[in-house]
């Protein structure tokens, strides 16, 4: 038997880690199932009964591979968004797709840009291909497009990560801005515009999706994650320039997209009147979990997304102080984890008895502290 392995010199140097701890993790410690499920940002209404009965429908055929063009998915997409077939690039997830187009750009030593305390995923997969990574912090619980221009001219960065609206804080910029900071940006960098939250946001405060298609250095990641709820499933998609997204099939896994997850992709844009219901009950669930905030002395930060971030108003110790009280009532939250916006904690939206859970935990955390 081989004493040793020859893994690369960057592989072996590595952290052995991964960008998140799920829930199930400390459950599995534990030997306790959380009550409340509120920290993973998922769509805590789910998805359609139209997509559950095609999962249903269609749950025997799963010995089948998936479509390796995903082209009943992809047509639906170009329809609802009115653009070209060739305009979309399908993935397991947004995260899938991060990597396929990092792989794409990312060499050992390529400068790449990102707001600090941004999606750690992204600086995962830019790490694992050897880039180096140049983190602008947050101004004012944004992500700060001045400070992320400068810095893309300042090192001459080939890749630009922004989310809108933005993870971990929840909110976001104007298109006109997003705009303007397209419009500034060298022709050599590359934008990824992380849009999974479009959906929620305030009707036309996105970018449409036809839009920037002649921008071949602007990607758009979209998801069925989060409005559509459908996060256990894996499905993203990237929308660009017909040049850029074709580059997707150099590097793509063809058959890496489930048969069955494509399926119910289909039958969750197809339903717009879901989308719009539960974009309601996601916008009632923020307001409530503001409104728990307030009645405990935080501060909630409006937001775009499926998820409350709120202020605990002191620093990013009390703040670990409160989610481990959390934890310890069975309610599972987050936090961002870079100061200062670690002074946070953020909740997932869910059904009102979830919710109904935290407003009688919360106040017994925070007594508990002040004893």
């Amino acid at each position: 038997m081989p004493k040793f392995v020859n893994f690369t010199h960057h592989a072996n140097s590595l952290p052995a880690t991964v960008p998140f701890v799920g829930p199930e993790t400390p459950e599995r410690a534990t030997g306790t199932i959380f009550k409340a499920r509120l920290g993973a940002n998922e769509n805590g209404f789910g998805f359609a009964p139209s997509v559950a009965k095609v999962l249903q429908d269609e749950a025997h055929l799963s010995w089948r591979y998936g479509d390796p063009e995903s082209f009943d998915l992809k047509t639906k997409i170009a329809e609802v968004h009115n653009i070209g077939f060739e305009n979309i690039a399908i993935g397991s997830g947004i995260d899938s797709l991060f990597g396929l187009i990092i792989r794409m750009i990312v060499e050992k030593g390529t400068d790449v840009v990102t707001s600090l305390g941004a999606y750690p995923t992204f600086n995962f997969h830019v790490v694992g291909f050897g880039g180096q990574i140049h983190a602008v912090p947050f101004q004012n619980d944004f992500e700060d497009l001045e400070g992320l221009l400068a810095k893309v001219h300042e090192t001459n960065a080939r890749l630009v990560y922004l989310s809108n609206p933005d993870n971990p804080m929840g909110t976001m910029w104007a298109k006109d801005k997003i705009i303007d900071f397209i419009n500034r940006l060298p022709e050599t960098t590359l934008l990824i515009l992380d849009e999974a939250y479009c959906e929620l946001a305030e009707q036309g405060s996105i970018l449409d999706a036809d839009m920037l298609l002649d921008r071949p250095n602007v990607v758009r990641m979209r998801t069925f994650s989060k409005a559509y709820g459908m996060a256990g499933l894996r499905i993203g998609y990237a929308i660009g320039s017909a040049e850029t997204i074709a580059m997707f099939d150099r590097v793509r896994n063809h058959f890496g997209m489930n048969r069955l997850s494509q399926k119910a992709a289909v039958a969750a844009i197809s339903d717009q009147a879901w989308l719009q219901d539960v974009v309601q009950q996601i916008e009632h669930a923020r307001q409530r979990i503001s409104q728990i905030a307030i009645e405990n002395g935080f501060s909630p930060i409006k937001s775009a997304t499926n998820f409350v971030t709120f202020d605990c108003g002191r620093d990013g110790d009390y703040a670990r102080k409160v989610l481990a009280g959390l934890t310890a009532e069975g309610i599972f939250v987050r936090m961002p984890g870079i100061a200062p916006l670690d002074r946070c904690v953020r909740v997932s939206v869910a059904p009102d008895d979830e919710l109904d859970l935290l407003a009688e935990a919360l106040p017994r955390v925070i007594k508990s502290l002040a004893d």
